[in-house]
């Protein structure tokens, strides 16, 4: 049987142009045509788990059912009643198949990979608890079926994001750009699209194809010689870590670009992620839509909860605690593996010492120039980097396998 993955060689490119074509003319003329969009979606996304992945698609359906009963359910709930343990309630059964999917590997649970694991379900999860949150809070007052389903599985992220807000999807969808500014999505597509190509298939190509592969080959031989440790971890180290941000930063450029050819104007994931000046400025521009989330989600929720309760009456100690759990918990989520929970601890102390030195600089008047912007930027550069050496796993397969 057929299947096809999204954005994983240029023929699929042509297909899915051809096919958006009858959608774009139809938005360049004022016209959205909504349920061609929907056929075409259903035929990808099915597509996308035909044939040896037939199971995830199962799952798939199970799971958007699951997700569509509790957002409605929820919802209904919300227009009358407000309490918190109900909302606690509707979060963790929306991420309970996310958790099960996460345990399933470590505990060797076979049968729920099978059963419940397809490619996406992080970020479904993410929207489908970002609509809970957002429900309980007043913003979303309404369910609409057919709208949540367009937007759970909107076809061009369905399987990484980037992860897009249900309102500002929403105002997109039920809406029609008009001819100059959709004329100015599509320039903007077609440069992401030829940017993407140069990310992913040439860049990415070379660093994970011709240069990876002979670099790891010489760490391990020379790590086998000198009890696990090699100077080829630096190389090992840069060449996965731009292979990790061309690769993915590749992909989601596909993502926005085919959203734009649909009339949706999706939040970009990077910008610029390597020129950041501190910690906090680079989660300001890596994987954003993910960043943001969870800082919007669990970060400033977490701080709101323990100021609320008054636990801890430091706002300084707060924020710091608040940083830790929640880089901790974005450990938790890429898996239950040492590498991802170190690399998730790394993350949170690294903010929490970007902040005492932000405030400590502050309070010192330390100078500021470009020199020091550039030095700034350096040493930011080689910090994410280590924390990708950790998060790559290959330390793992260098000491302990």
């Amino acid at each position: 049987m057929l299947n096809i993955q999204p954005y994983a060689d240029p023929k699929y490119f042509i297909i899915l142009l051809v096919a958006l074509l009858p959608l774009a003319i139809g938005l360049y003329f004022g016209k959205r045509l909504n349920w061609y969009e929907v056929v075409v979606s259903v035929i990808f996304i099915f597509l996308m788990f035909d044939g040896h992945k037939y199971h995830e698609g199962f799952a798939l359906i199970g799971y958007v059912i699951w997700q569509w009963l509790l957002v409605w359910a929820y919802t209904l709930y919300r227009k009358k009643n407000n309490q918190a343990i109900v909302f606690y309630g509707a979060v963790v059964l929306a991420i309970l198949p996310l958790v099960l999917v996460k345990i399933a590997p470590a505990a060797h649970w076979t049968h729920v990979t099978s059963l419940l694991g397809f490619l996406g379900i992080s970020y479904l999860t993410f929207r489908s608890v970002a609509m809970i949150m957002e429900t309980r809070d007043g913003a979303i007052k309404e369910f609409n079926p057919w709208l949540f389903l367009r937007f759970m599985l909107f076809m061009p992220t369905i399987s990484s994001g980037p992860i897009d807000r249900y309102r500002r999807f929403i105002k997109d969808i039920t809406t029609v750009p008009d001819r100059t500014k959709y004329i100015s999505m599509l320039e903007k597509a077609v440069w992401y699209f030829f940017l993407g190509f140069l990310y992913k298939f040439i860049i990415s190509h070379i660093l994970v194809d011709e240069l990876l592969p002979k670099i790891t080959d010489l760490a391990l031989q020379d790590a086998h010689l000198h009890n696990g440790w090699t100077w080829w971890l630096v190389p090992y180290m840069y060449t996965w870590g731009l292979d990790l941000f061309f690769d993915f930063a590749g992909y989601s450029l596909f993502a926005v670009a085919t959203s734009y050819v649909m009339g949706i104007e999706l939040p970009m994931n990077f910008n610029k992620p390597f020129l950041s000046k501190n910690l906090k400025d680079f989660w300001n521009r890596w994987h954003m839509s993910l960043s943001f989330w969870f800082r919007d989600y669990i970060f400033m929720r977490l701080v709101f909860l323990i100021m609320k309760k008054k636990w801890i009456k430091s706002r300084v100690t707060v924020s710091n605690i608040a940083y830790i759990v929640n880089m901790l918990i974005m450990g938790f989520w890429h898996g239950l593996h040492w590498y991802y929970i170190a690399y998730g601890l790394f993350q949170g102390v690294g903010l929490v010492i970007n902040d005492t030195w932000l405030r400590y600089k502050k309070k010192r008047n330390f100078p500021h120039n470009k020199f020091t912007e550039a030095f700034a930027i350096v040493i930011t550069f080689n910090v994410v980097m280590f924390s990708f050496l950790l998060f790559s796993g290959f330390l793992d397969t260098l000491w302990f396998k």
